[in-house]
């Protein structure tokens, strides 16, 4: 059996619960890859998921982690597209027999809840300690990327043999699967934009930077940047934000969707993409969009929120409100693009990620809820 390093939580990581511990992986089942991991990027999903006020998915002793990259260390039975040493990089699963999957959307999959983040979709106990033989869950996203090996769902995993060269670009390459692609392809593959497009993007972390960054792919001719933090404000005009709003949560809120207004010559913009999940900026985020225009919504709101949508302005104006998950890419095609425009230079990752030690996990979390750092990786 195979021992790991692993960041298991045990509680909320507000209450402290999230501990680095040596812990043992069982035996490889059908359609399972070991994968040594070299990175792993942190994600806001992760503490969600990781902390039971959330509600649903919470399971304790659990490895989160739904960000990773490595190496192929040993193939499970029933897997025949991998080689021992491929370097890939992990996203999330999919059944990829229901109707959304198999009409090319697998990150709106049917089951996508229960396989990413429930534990009785299949034998998700992958791990045990040493110290206590109670199951520690695993395959959070198919993966549970916190960890330096970990046991994998094949089908979350993208084969980037021939694409990456090193460990060190892998390391770099690490939080494409879902932070990266998710905003990115908001904009890219789901509201599929153009050059003619004037974009708003609410929350500039590491999703909402992907985003500003898809936006300068597609050439789109306005990209407006919002955020509370002035550093990331910076970062997001040499990023290719041609404007950007700075939001002071204690102020009237109501002046965002005017100064986009305003920034627009009234007209709003096309695209609006809200990272946040706070109801009352999704809110200004309707009343900026203009007419024809989109608002996709990606940031994760508290479970009981909701939203008012004035009905005849949306019949009369043609608005839509919609949801997306993943950028609703799928990460087979998609991922490999990135990789590319990662070494082409047209998505600048190395400007959002910082790295951190393992041992570090906690700094690299307190960095990412501060605003210093935009994305954290954890190297293993």
């Amino acid at each position: 059996m195979t021992s790991t390093r692993a960041i298991v939580s045990h509680g909320s990581y507000k209450t402290g619960g999230w501990k680095l511990q040596d812990i043992t992986l069982r035996s490889l089942q059908e359609k399972e890859l070991l994968v040594e991991i070299v990175a792993s990027g942190v994600c806001q999903t992760d503490l969600h998921f990781g902390g039971a006020e959330f509600g649903f998915g919470v399971h304790y002793p659990r490895v989160m982690g739904h960000e990773g990259a490595g190496y192929i260390h040993e193939i499970g039975p029933g897997t025949t597209a991998f080689q021992v040493g491929d370097p890939v990089i992990l996203s999330f699963s999919a059944c990829q027999s229901c109707e959304t999957c198999t009409r090319g959307h697998p990150a709106h999959c049917f089951h996508f809840d229960p396989i990413n983040f429930e534990v009785a979709w299949d034998d998700t106990h992958v791990f045990t300690s040493s110290s206590d033989p109670s199951p520690i869950y695993g395959k959070f996203f198919g993966q549970s990327s916190f960890a330096s090996y970990s046991i994998v769902r094949a089908d979350s995993v993208i084969n980037v043999r021939g694409l990456v060269a090193s460990r060190e670009e892998l390391q770099l390459l690490s939080p494409l699967g879902c932070g990266i692609q998710t905003g990115s392809g908001a904009i890219l593959n789901a509201a599929q934009v153009s050059a003619e497009d004037r974009i708003a993007v609410l929350g500039l972390g590491g999703v909402g930077l992907s985003a500003v960054m898809g936006a300068k792919i597609a050439g789109c001719k306005q990209v407006i940047g919002i955020d509370r933090h002035a550093s990331r404000l910076e970062l997001a005009k040499e990023l290719g934000a041609t404007h950007v709003l700075q939001v002071d949560p204690a102020a009237d809120i109501q002046a965002v969707s005017e100064a986009v207004r305003a920034m627009t010559g009234g007209l709003g913009v096309n695209v609006v993409l809200d990272t946040t999940g706070v109801p009352a900026l999704i809110a200004q985020g309707v009343k900026m969009a203009g007419c024809k225009g989109k608002i996709l919504q990606v940031g994760t709101a508290p479970p009981t929120a909701t939203l008012e949508i004035p009905i005849h302005e949306f019949m009369v104006s043609g608005k839509q409100f919609m949801g997306v998950v993943e950028g609703d890419v799928n990460p087979k095609e998609y991922v490999p693009k990135m990789v590319k425009w990662v070494q082409e230079g047209t998505l600048p990752l190395q400007r959002i990620v910082t790295f951190y030690k393992a041992e570090e996990f906690e700094k690299a979390i307190a960095d990412m809820q501060s605003g210093q750092t935009i994305k954290p990786v954890i190297l293993w």
